[in-house]
This record gives C-alpha cells, structure tokens and sequence, in this order.
C-alpha cells in the first residue's frame, strides 16, 4: 500500500512541475518573449533540457541549478538533458 501511495504522490509532484511549465512559459509566450507554445505534457527541466539543447543563454544558466537540486536528491548529473520528451527529439517514445 505505501508503494502504491509513493507512486501516486510521484505522479502529483509531475502533474504539478508539468502546471508550473505551462503556466510560466504560457506568461512568456503570452507576453511575446517566446514563440513557443507551452506543452501540459512537458515539465520544466524537459523544456529547459531543450533550451540547452539549442544553445539558449536562459537555460546555459538554468540546467546547472536545476541539476544541482537533482543531484542532491541522488541523480547522476545532466537531469535537464535526459528529461527531454522523445516527442520533442523527433523520436518515438520508448515503453
């Protein structure tokens, strides 16, 4: 049961991360200081992930102090880069 409630707590903290997504880079693509659309189904490192990946300055800037954090928490680092959505890669999702 405690596994079952661990899982479902691990899901609500996504769904919330996926919101803060949304609702920050929705204020800047509103606001015109993006083109892009924010995706309900991307969290905030996978879109900082991406950031990095094309060179942007903002998220040369944000990756490390997100991977920090992660790092604390026990993950290898480069959290941002390795949470990049296949569907943003061009890739197909693997199960």
């Amino acid at each position: 049961m405690l596994r079952r409630a661990l899982e479902v707590a691990r899901q609500l903290l996504v769904s919330i991360d996926q919101l803060a997504q949304v609702l920050v880079v929705g204020l800047f693509y509103i606001a015109g200081l993006t083109a892009t659309c924010p995706s309900a189904d991307e969290t905030v490192s996978s879109y900082v992930g991406r950031g990095q990946l094309r060179g942007a300055r903002w998220a040369r800037i944000l990756a490390p102090v997100i991977d920090r954090l992660f790092i604390l928490l026990g993950e290898e680092p480069g959290h941002c880069r390795r949470n990049v959505e296949t569907a943003f890669l061009g890739n197909a999702p693997t199960p």
